[in-house]
């Protein structure tokens, strides 16, 4: 049994049905989302801004099981992976699982440059208070060193 933090996006089509996508794909293992966040995009900002949530999910999958789980529901929004950090149907990243480290190209853990995306860490605490980033620390205290003008909650917005 392994409990996982999933990091969703989406800026193209439906933004908000590819998250509901998402959601229930996951609705057998989901402990808790978050509420839905519009935010600017990060890394290459020539693109529409985005809508973000955070999944906390459990169940009896390792690390690669969360990501080829994710991957599918990527595949059935339609994502097409053009450029690196580019525009996207539907993005789930795999944050964390149990603390788990890998190096392995496919699948980095903690994902990569979560302890600096607004996007990631603002939802994630809403789901989980007292959230660690592993190897970078509380994200209360990462979270207190970035801009977090671009993050703007949607309660007008629901998952479910």
């Amino acid at each position: 049994m392994t409990r996982a933090v999933l990091s969703l996006g989406s800026n193209l089509g439906d933004r908000l049905a590819h998250l509901r996508l998402a959601v229930a794909g996951f609705a057998d293992v989901l402990v808790a989302a978050s509420p839905v966040y519009e935010t600017a995009p990060w890394g290459v900002t020539d693109q529409g801004d985005f809508l973000n949530a955070v999944l906390i999910v459990s169940g009896d999958v390792d690390e690669w099981g969360w990501l080829r789980r994710g991957q599918a529901l990527e595949r059935a929004a339609g994502r097409v992976r053009e450029r690196r950090w580019g525009p996207r149907t539907l993005d789930v990243d795999v944050v964390t699982v149990d603390g788990v480290r890998s190096t392995a190209p496919e699948l980095l853990l903690p994902h990569p440059g979560t302890h600096e995306r607004a996007s990631v860490l603002v939802p994630w605490l809403d789901v989980e208070p007292d959230a660690v980033v592993p190897v970078h620390g509380r994200a209360r205290d990462l979270l207190a060193g970035l801009d977090v003008g671009g993050v703007t909650r949607r309660d007008d917005l629901r998952l479910t």
